[in-house]
């Protein structure tokens, strides 16, 4: 369990964390490549094999989470296509009950998201969880994202946050490999972050399935 007793601030990913990953799965997965498909006149197969290749070949770095990027890459009207899948966006059902209960013990909550800032709007927009946090930061603002190191510097430096009474908590475990080698003092990993794929299997790092079962 954690010790709430030494944890002041709260760094909380967005996607698989707070918000189900559904989404993104679906539309980064699934409407991508169709629209692909459709747009380039090739096969699903083919169009599955191009978008998971271009994917791979930026993996944890800010372009993999760029909409600009993807735009520019694809040829897509990205943002158009996500509004047109946004009744996906959905909150986790165990995070009001947990946010509700961390600033009812005076814990500073603090988003900390990979996401691009338009992406970020859509889905306060569709489910206002901004109305539960003190601070939003998109690591676009700094250029880098969460797997570098000089991302959590500058977030350090900017927020002021001591990372011994820091927890911060995420869905990716190079994310969170990332934090643990910045040393932040409190890890939590998310096990289940898309509700429609099963739990994983999470050794490394204290893991929760419901946010609720970890209230202080």
């Amino acid at each position: 369990m954690l010790n709430w007793s030494k944890i002041d601030t709260v760094l909380l990913d967005m996607d698989g964390t707070l918000l189900d990953l559904h989404f993104d799965n679906h539309f980064w997965l699934t409407v991508i490549p169709e629209q692909l498909a459709i747009a380039k006149n090739i096969s699903l197969a083919q169009a599955q094999a191009d978008i998971l290749k271009r994917y791979q070949a930026v993996s944890g770095q800010i372009q993999w989470y760029c909409l600009d990027y993807w735009e520019q890459q694809l040829n897509l009207p990205i943002m158009e296509l996500k509004y047109q899948h946004q009744h996906l966006i959905k909150m986790r059902e165990d995070v009001p009950a947990f946010l509700t209960s961390l600033r009812k013990a005076g814990k500073e909550l603090i988003l900390l998201t990979n996401a691009h800032p338009e992406s970020v709007m859509l889905k306060f927009e569709k489910t206002n969880i901004d109305n539960y946090l003190d601070g939003v930061v998109s690591t676009h603002q700094y250029g880098v994202s969460k797997e570098q190191q000089s991302l959590w510097q500058k977030v350090q430096l900017d927020l002021g946050f001591d990372k011994q009474r820091t927890l911060f908590v995420d869905d990716s475990l190079a994310v969170l490999n990332a934090a643990k080698e910045y040393g932040i003092g409190h890890l939590l990993a998310v096990a289940n972050p898309d509700s429609k794929q099963p739990h994983n299997e999470i050794s490394d790092y204290l893991s929760v399935t419901d946010f609720r079962d970890m209230l202080p």
